[in-house]
């Protein structure tokens, strides 16, 4: 493991954070998902940010072709329940090592009937239920508003979708679009939460995406989610209740496919390298003059407005 201060060191010189030619592609993976196979000559990182430390040491390598950037949710030994990760130093750390996609790789229970245990929804919307959650990055002397009428990247989600069509097996199904009910967790839904997100039209519920996705497209980064899913929540009562024994049995099978769609997704990346909406989010969205913003508040955020700023 190095330290960020060696990693600058021996790094060539600091990545344009604007070239998607060199940009990197990160996952950040969720419950079950503490590892991803076949990255080649890996770095381990420490890494400090305006927003403290992130939830575990980052792991850089390349993956056919494009260099990834692994984040553990949770933790390596998940040790983070869902309120107590730390958002805003997670997105600050992978926007600081040029990650310009992220895949956020997510186990979340179903709400309808035709989406099953282990199968992989693409969600497109996002209706939010937490309350303890960091929302923006800009406050203390700043504003941005951002538009969230869109909160997934496109491109992201069709080429994650494209990439699992050619991989699935007749055990499982993917599900395109669909919104994703955030709670705030730790603990599962009860009965009538879970019925009243089903007449709300919701397809799948979880407790992470829908803070990492605002923080996300604050800092100009392509964000599109890979929800496993593991149950049936508790909405479906000829069914067992949601537990964390068959969530974990679910998680397993979850995990190994989950690594095969992401090698396939970082080689159709690599590839395209493709640009987005995203990567100019805070084009018209930020509110306060430069020149009335705290240098305090100026230095913590000029990762992401120094092209606007400068």
């Amino acid at each position: 493991m190095i330290t960020q201060h060696d990693f600058l060191n021996i790094s060539e010189s600091q990545p344009d954070t604007y070239d998607l030619k060199k940009a990197r592609l990160g996952i950040i993976g969720g419950s079950g998902l503490y590892r991803i196979d076949n990255l080649e000559n890996v770095i381990e990182l420490s890494l400090d940010t305006p927003y403290g430390k992130p939830s575990n040491n980052l792991l850089i390598g390349n993956l056919f072709g494009i260099e990834v950037v692994f984040l553990a949710r949770h933790g390596e030994n998940h040790t983070l329940n869902p309120s107590e990760i730390p958002y805003k130093a997670n997105i600050w750390a992978l926007r600081s090592l040029n990650v310009r996609w992220l895949i956020s790789v997510s186990a979340v229970g179903s709400l309808k009937e035709n989406i099953k245990p282990c199968d992989i929804v693409i969600p497109d919307q996002f209706i939010d239920r937490t309350h303890q959650r960091p929302l923006t990055f800009f406050t203390n002397g700043v504003v941005a508003h951002i538009s969230m009428a869109n909160p997934f990247c496109e491109i992201v989600s069709e080429i994650l979708s494209k990439e699992i069509g050619k991989l699935l097996t007749k055990e499982k199904k993917l599900h395109v679009g669909g919104t994703y009910l955030a709670m705030e967790g730790p603990a599962f839904s009860t009965r009538a939460e879970s019925k009243l997100y089903r007449d709300w039209g919701c397809s799948i519920i979880g407790m992470t995406n829908h803070t990492e996705a605002r923080l996300a497209k604050e800092a100009e980064i392509s964000y599109s989610s890979l929800s496993m899913v593991t149950d049936y929540d508790c909405w479906k009562q000829n069914c067992e209740s949601v537990s964390v024994e068959m969530v974990i049995d679910n998680l397993k099978e979850n995990a190994s496919f989950a690594k095969s769609i992401i090698s396939a997704a970082a080689k159709r990346i690599s590839l395209s390298r493709p640009s987005s909406s995203f990567h100019n989010s805070l084009k018209d969205a930020l509110v306060t003059p430069k020149e009335h913003v705290p240098e305090t508040t100026k230095s913590r955020i000029q990762l992401f407005t120094n092209k606007y700023w400068l």
